[in-house]
């Protein structure tokens, strides 16, 4: 069974910075995309950064030049650091990954989601 694991959030004051990490656990072939989400109450869940197996990133523009996403291929984890951070980004935080398993030498892609982690931007 594959799961991910999400660490690192709490409270934080405006201007301070967070490092959210991601691991992968369970039995796989291999990770594919790793991004992260965040969501808060009323409102849908939102893209705030992906990448590749290959370390091609993307960030949604609310967060660009202040977060950082990115992953140890060896340790199956993702990271996102998160500086300058703004009361707006006060959200609960997920994790998604794509991830190949193969059985019977056939591949099933999948999409996997974390618990999630609360960051909470206040003074």
């Amino acid at each position: 069974q594959v799961r991910l694991v999400e660490s690192g959030g709490g409270l934080v004051q405006p201007g301070g910075s967070l490092r959210l990490s991601c691991a992968a656990s369970g039995m796989f072939f291999s990770i594919n995309a790793m991004g992260w989400y965040r969501q808060t109450p009323g409102k849908q869940r939102e893209l705030v950064a992906t990448i590749t197996s290959g370390g091609s990133s993307n960030y949604a523009d609310s967060v660009k030049g202040r977060f950082t996403i990115s992953r140890d291929n060896a340790k199956n984890t993702a990271y996102l650091q998160m500086n300058s951070l703004k009361p707006e980004d006060t959200a609960v935080y997920y994790c998604n990954a794509r991830i190949t398993t193969r059985i019977s030498l056939k591949d099933y892609i999948d999409n996997y989601w974390g618990q999630g982690t609360q960051v909470t931007v206040s003074s």
